[in-house]
């Protein structure tokens, strides 16, 4: 069998390629909850601005139609 310079046979090689497959786990589950996190305030902020946009446009309509009776009234 050859190895690569500083590449260690036997239980040592064993236990680096455990090492660094544990950590590229490690990496890939924070970066995937990081990434959901982050679509999830994206969709909270897109709920957000929408309602907003709702009670805004409520509101307008409010007092358009408050506007309205106001001046029916004044006939």
């Amino acid at each position: 069998m050859v190895f690569a310079p500083g590449e260690k046979p036997g239980p040592e090689q064993d236990e680096v390629k455990l090492q660094n497959a544990s950590k590229q786990i490690v990496q890939t589950a924070i970066l995937q909850a990081v990434q959901q996190v982050s679509r999830e305030n994206q969709q909270k902020e897109k709920r957000t601005n929408s309602s907003m946009s709702f009670q805004l446009e409520r509101g307008k309509l409010t007092k358009k139609h408050e506007k309205s009776k106001g001046a029916a009234r004044l006939y």
